[in-house]
């Protein structure tokens, strides 16, 4: 209910800011545990997908953005949970709130590349989400985003549309008989992949300035 009366006030304001064309999402499982994983672009990133998904979405946020009584009533009813990334176990704290979203059938979505992309290109992805796919079994569904990049002068919004891509789930079962840092290393391999294919980004074997956690 809250997050529906969330998304009903945002969608759309970004509708109309992004005109987004959505596809695929006939990939996402309609029940069961499912692990949204998508290149990051944009802070507008965190809110376009949970107001487009055909399920209720629960991501990660700084906590920070919850600390006044508005932000706290905002970010809670679009899906957020606060993470305090200062913490010395802020990335084992945010891998343990995903587990526990999926263990309960629900969808989280994550940033593998752990920041935004400052260049455009697909910045090599941190091993936190092949941790909890192979972890919690629940279906990985790679993301594309494209065109959420904007930047606002004066009074105009700039023009573009975005895009919202949806992949087919990945298969990990296959790797089920692999060590464990080996199979999360074949893990966040596909899953970076899988993202380049739907945004056609180059990809660079180095970390995005600022990434943090796992």
């Amino acid at each position: 209910m809250v997050f529906t009366i969330g998304r009903a006030v945002l969608r759309p304001v970004l509708a109309l800011g992004f005109r987004p064309h959505i596809t695929g999402r006939e990939n996402v499982p309609e029940s069961g545990p499912v692990l949204l994983v998508s290149n990051h672009l944009s802070g507008f990133d965190t809110i376009l997908i949970p107001s487009f998904a055909p399920r209720k979405v629960q991501f990660l946020a700084k906590a920070s953005l919850f600390s006044s009584a508005l932000g706290r009533w905002f970010f809670t009813r679009i899906g957020a949970i606060p993470v305090y990334r200062e913490a010395s176990s802020a990335a084992q704290a945010a891998l343990d709130s995903g587990r526990r979203v999926l263990a309960a059938g629900n969808v989280f979505a994550v940033f593998p590349e752990g920041s935004r992309s400052r260049d455009g290109r697909l910045y090599r992805g941190k091993p936190g989400a092949a941790w909890l796919a192979l972890e919690t079994g629940a279906a990985v569904v790679p993301v594309g985003l494209i065109g959420t990049s904007r930047k606002v002068t004066g009074r105009r919004w700039p023009r573009g549309r975005a895009q919202i891509k949806y992949g087919q789930p990945l298969d990990f079962s296959a790797l089920a008989a692999l060590p464990g840092g080996r199979a999360r290393r074949e893990a966040t391999e596909q899953i970076m992949c899988a993202i380049q294919a739907l945004t056609g980004q180059e990809r660079t074997d180095a970390h995005a300035s600022g990434a943090v956690g796992a």
